[in-house]
């Protein structure tokens, strides 16, 4: 059976577990090295980048989810996940798990107060958009040259399209929570990723 690791330092792990379990795959959380091996793919949740990022350093999960990336098992990030996976991040004084090609602002879109709903086209989606729930979302500024947009916000929202849900391999990032909708098409397709790579043993 499929089974995907959700982090559980902190965030919204619980609503993705839920996702997940509404498709009928099994979850863990992970909070330990050893809470990594044998996944077939991972989730990064929404909640405060700079507390992940501590957070990961003080349970020594920065190492391990750093060696698990490059092991080619699917990982995505939601909104601190997103930021978390990027491979630069502005004002963050950890390091990111650099797994990919994108430089992201933190908090670009204001504060709490300033968030934010929007329908968004999603490419693999097809005619049906996505209702897209943004809270103290990142920005990316800089793409790099293998990353897939999938999806931007309007441009009158930000004067320019701005990339919102990107892909680089079996790598998946977006700004915003769709683990906070009903809408399960963004956990479908993470798990289409998860299984087109197959299951790649975790790091010993």
């Amino acid at each position: 059976m499929t089974t995907i690791g959700v982090l559980a330092l902190q965030g919204d792990f619980i609503e993705h577990e839920a996702a997940l379990r509404r498709l009928g795959v099994s979850t863990r959380q992970v909070r330990t090295p050893e809470e990594l091996r044998g996944l077939d793919g991972l989730i990064i949740p929404g909640g405060e980048s700079t507390t992940f990022c501590r957070l990961m350093q003080d349970f020594n999960l920065y190492q391990p989810l750093h060696a698990f990336v490059k092991t080619g098992v699917p990982v995505w990030g939601t909104c601190a996940g997103m930021i978390v996976l990027a491979r630069e991040a502005s004002d963050l004084e950890f390091p990111t798990l650099e797994a990919i090609d994108i430089a992201v602002l933190r908090n670009a879109y204001g504060r709490q107060l300033d968030s934010f709903e929007a329908d968004i086209d999603v490419a693999p989606f097809g005619e049906r958009p996505f209702h897209a729930v943004f809270i103290r979302a990142p920005v990316v500024e800089r793409i790099g040259s293998g990353v897939e947009v999938l999806a931007t916000v309007p441009e009158e929202r930000t004067g320019r399209p701005n990339a919102v849900a990107v892909q680089q391999g079996a790598i998946l990032a977006t700004a915003f929570h769709p683990e906070l909708t009903n809408d399960t098409r963004f956990h479908a397709h993470f798990l289409d990723i998860v299984r087109s790579q197959g299951k790649t043993p975790s790091p010993k």
